[in-house]
């Protein structure tokens, strides 16, 4: 599933195009991909063509485009294999759920494409609320997601006491959307090793400074996968200009079983783990 810099890049990438951008036209190819827009297709259109799009935003692995008038946005969520895709108008990509023809006042008819191969992903016009921790205000479908760690205004001190009082693991909590956002299993794996924590670790019996410790390296590790335009192992994987990341040549546990933990030279080792796996060094990562 894309994570905070997949989602990020897509933002980044989409920023200059549909800024200032009014919506000429919309187009549903498949009703499943506004499983999440309280209402019928008619709506989605109705309610978005004509309308002026403002800078998009994110939190987490959300991301919206707010719209004239600062009370909806158009909320994307990208699920497992979601790709936003900026085209010109005359090019279509297969498996094209939704398809939205805008005309921008300085690059004139642009063409975004919500591609979606296993449909898990999906797009919908959503209220803006205030946010719960101030400051803000988002998509009520996002209200209840946590601030990721690469927010300025993401709290250190009330994330270490949150995590402090958690009945879980280490990893479980990291992927905890209502605590904090952003972190899937792939990036997950990659700041517990950086942080040598074992993923089943208690958080009850994790120290104040190695908690401090791992929040920086999973900030470490995103900014990382940032600047390498996120993580890509297939061509599900893609940026708005259909280009594919490059942190996974960087990946030093997930998907690394097997091979030599490049600390200690001793095999990464993969366990199941909530229907997934977790990549781990059993030496460097030994429970405590």
């Amino acid at each position: 599933m894309p994570e905070l810099p997949e989602v990020e890049v897509v933002r980044a990438g989409l920023e200059p195009a549909v800024t200032g951008a009014s919506v000429a036209s919309v187009t549903i190819f498949d009703e499943r991909s506004l499983r999440r827009h309280d209402g019928p297709a008619e709506d989605f259109i109705d309610r978005l063509v004509g309308r002026t799009m403002l800078t998009p935003l994110r939190r987490g692995k959300f991301m919206w485009i707010p719209l004239d008038g600062g009370v909806e946005a158009v909320v994307t969520h990208l699920g497992m294999s979601g790709q936003v895709l900026l085209r010109d108008t005359e090019t279509d990509d297969a498996r094209t759920r939704i398809r939205v023809d805008l005309q921008h006042p300085e690059h004139g008819p642009l063409r975004l494409n919500f591609v979606d191969q296993r449909l898990f992903g999906s797009m919908a016009i959503d209220s803006l609320v205030p946010s719960v921790d101030g400051g803000d205000v988002v998509p009520s479908k996002v209200v209840h997601i946590a601030r990721d760690p690469l927010d300025e205004r993401f709290d250190d001190a009330l994330f270490l006491s949150r995590l402090a009082r958690k009945n879980t693991t280490i990893k479980r909590a990291l992927l905890d959307q209502t605590l904090i956002s952003g972190i899937g299993n792939i990036y997950a794996d990659e700041s517990l090793w950086a942080a040598k924590v074992h993923y089943e670790q208690p958080t009850a019996t994790l120290s104040r400074a190695r908690a401090k410790l791992l929040l920086a390296e999973v900030r470490l590790v995103l900014r990382k996968a940032l600047a390498e335009g996120g993580t890509s192992f297939d061509a599900q994987y893609l940026n708005v200009n259909g280009q594919s990341g490059y942190f996974a040549h960087s990946l030093n546990a997930y998907g690394q079983q097997g091979k030599p933990c490049p600390r200690c030279g001793r095999p990464i080792i993969r366990e199941s783990f909530m229907n997934r796996g977790s990549h781990f060094c059993s030496f460097c990562q030994r429970a405590r």
